[in-house]
């Protein structure tokens, strides 16, 4: 496997307790997809044999199903039950029979040839794997200067809000130990569930690491991504989620702390 220069980005650290995890753990490879008929078999046949796939998907009308079972037919194939790429990635970790979780998009924007960084991440000693465009090895042929400013300041938030040092806050290619699903996943149906993980992660205090990845354009299709009105829902969600469940979790209560008077003053003029 690649090796690659690891990063500590939360105040769990970098090392979780390696005598508790598998020697040999099985990966599964969580593909949330709607519509993707045309990138999937440029996708899912780069993903190594050995791992398994868990294609979720969200109602497509394209043939999405039909091209992942002809280009992998030991793909699974799961339908979500609402809409949504968080609840997406919660009923893939639910279908997958993996140790590891990796979660890939389906457009081809990130490359499965990088999910050994991610494996190896964990199998050092991490609990959470977050992919960054922005460390030494990183990068993306499709981040424009305002998308760029935007993750910037939105990292910053996030960092300032729950004690990390993410690089990258905006980037989706994440993975983690199945074990740690419950205190990681559950933050939403959209994009916010996907986005509240490495939040998430920060807040038990797991141990987290970042991997350099690189970001392709989507092979074919249209973004949805709206810089503007994306960046303003997403500074929302990060308020919101630091006045209701704090900044670490109480692991004595499994609860999170209460936010400040002040904080929740703020959260609520933001909304």
């Amino acid at each position: 496997m690649e090796q690659a220069t690891l990063s500590s980005a939360a105040p769990g650290g970098a090392t979780a307790n390696i005598e508790d995890l598998p020697l040999t753990p099985r990966v599964s490879i969580v593909v949330p997809a709607l519509n993707e008929a045309q990138n999937i078999p440029l996708v899912l046949p780069r993903i190594p044999g050995e791992y398994e796939i868990v294609l979720v998907d969200g109602g497509s009308t394209d043939g999405t199903i039909e091209a992942a079972r002809a280009c992998r037919p030991d793909a699974r194939i799961v339908t979500q039950q609402r809409r949504g790429k968080g609840e997406a990635i919660e009923c893939g970790v639910a279908a997958a029979t993996g140790d590891i979780i990796v979660t890939l998009d389906s457009d081809g924007s990130q490359r499965p040839e990088e999910i050994g960084l991610f494996v190896d991440a964990l199998v050092a000693g991490a609990d959470f794997v977050k992919g960054s465009r922005s460390i030494e090895g990183g990068g993306s042929t499709d981040f424009t200067p305002l998308r760029a400013l935007g993750n910037h300041f939105l990292g910053g938030v996030a960092n300032t809000l729950f004690g990390a040092s993410y690089s990258d806050i905006t980037y989706g290619y994440n993975a983690f130990w199945h074990t740690e699903a419950d205190r990681i996943l559950g933050g939403g149906d959209g994009f916010e569930g996907e986005l509240l993980m490495p939040i998430r992660a920060a807040q038990a205090e797991l141990a987290v690491t970042e991997v350099p990845c690189q970001e392709d354009a989507r092979i074919h299709g249209e973004s949805t991504l709206r810089p503007f009105r994306d960046g303003w829902r997403i500074l929302k969600m990060f308020v919101r989620e630091r006045v209701q469940h704090g900044r670490r979790l109480d692991t004595a209560k499994g609860t999170t702390a209460a936010a400040p008077a002040a904080e929740l003053k703020l959260a609520t003029e933001i909304a």
